[in-house]
């Protein structure tokens, strides 16, 4: 008989705070409060990069938390980009090259994993852990102080890299898997 993951663990508790916030900071968004939702977005960020840390390191991990992180990614990553829009328009149009080209990047991978395994599958790539980091820093540091522009092609650049490394990472599974570390992995194991 299979054993049944838990659900109420402390990430995907932290995972599930991510997606139920969101109706806030859409909120403080709407209202133009650009302290309210950038404050209140570092918390979500450092909730992102905690229930991570505590999933690898408590054994606490679970499939149903891969989904709920990768949800909650998602979403963080829709206001990010509607913030940048609404509060920065100045900098989306002096950078607009660089930030379609990760964009389409970034919906040619969900597009990919959508068409190859219906959904959201949670692969968690240390590159796209990176990058996600990278960006939750550039865009608090832009929303609190302004551009920093050399962050921001560093971020661009690593993002995209890492945008292609999951397409192609992706196109190579044979399955679905969750937690694959990126394509190093998937050619060593034979995934």
């Amino acid at each position: 008989m299979k054993q049944q993951e838990r659900f109420w663990t402390i990430p995907n508790i932290l995972s599930l705070y991510r997606i139920l916030v969101f109706p806030l900071l859409l909120f403080f968004l709407l209202q133009h409060e650009k302290q309210l939702f950038t404050g209140w977005l570092a918390i979500s960020l450092v909730t992102d990069i905690l229930d991570g840390f505590i999933a690898r390191n408590f054994n606490q991990q679970t499939k149903t938390g891969a989904k709920l992180d990768s949800i909650a990614d998602i979403g963080s990553y829709l206001l990010a980009f509607a913030a940048i829009a609404t509060f920065e328009w100045g900098f989306v149009v002096e950078h607009i090259e660089g930030l379609i080209v990760f964009i389409l990047l970034y919906l040619g991978s969900l597009l990919a994993v959508f068409i190859r395994f219906g959904g959201v599958i949670g692969l968690h790539i240390y590159s796209c852990k990176i990058t996600g980091y990278l960006q939750g820093g550039f865009l608090l540091l832009l929303l609190w102080r302004g551009n920093v522009e050399w962050f921001f092609w560093m971020m661009i650049i690593f993002g995209c890299l890492a945008k292609i490394e999951e397409t192609i990472t992706i196109l190579l599974l044979k399955q679905k898997r969750q937690n694959v570390k990126g394509l190093y992995w998937v050619i060593k194991n034979k995934w």
